[in-house]
This record gives C-alpha cells, structure tokens and sequence, in this order.
C-alpha cells in the first residue's frame, strides 16, 4: 500500500485526499457535483426523471422539479430523504431540504 507522509503521521492516498478535501474549500462543491451525478442512486429512477436540478449550499438541499405531484411528496417525504442522503454520504451534508 502507497503511504504519504504529512506532518506527524503516515496516510494512503484516499486518506490523504480525504484531508485534502477536509482542510480546503473543495469539499461542499465536490458533494454538490457527487449529488448530481448519483441522485438517481440516491433517490430513485422516478424522482431523478423528474427533477431539474438540484444545488448544495451550507447543508441545505435546494431540489427544482417542475411537477407539483413530486414537490409533495418531496416536501412530505422531507426527513426520510435527508437520512438517506446522509447515509449514502456516510456524514452529515444535508440538514434541510428546499423543493422549488
């Protein structure tokens, strides 16, 4: 296994990314753009059809669809779609959802 060393201590590559990430401004952009690449993932096929865009900013999930059935649900279905999200994650990214 390749090691890096950094101050005090030996990391792998993806720990050493991960800091990278961790200590820049990176982070929040690169969830954003994982989000977008794997809501159909995250949500379903259903829900990813229907969705125009989503945006990540400060742990606020910002969700644009254009069908009023699905804003329901959405909103409705708030709180479980959070934990998913952040389960996916495997940390905390979203605390609020915004359907618009």
């Amino acid at each position: 296994m390749l090691l890096f060393s950094i101050k005090m201590g030996s990391y792998s590559i993806g720990e050493a990314l991960n800091l990278l990430l961790e200590r820049s401004k990176w982070k929040p952009k690169v969830t954003e753009l994982r989000m977008r690449e794997e809501w159909e993932a995250i949500t379903s096929k259903t829900i990813a059809k229907y969705t125009r865009d989503v945006k990540l900013q400060n742990g606020v999930l910002t969700i644009y669809t254009d069908v009023a059935p699905l804003k329901q649900e959405l909103f409705f279905g708030k709180e479980q779609l959070i934990r998913n999200i952040n389960e996916y994650f495997k940390e905390m990214v979203v605390n609020d959802i915004v359907v618009k």
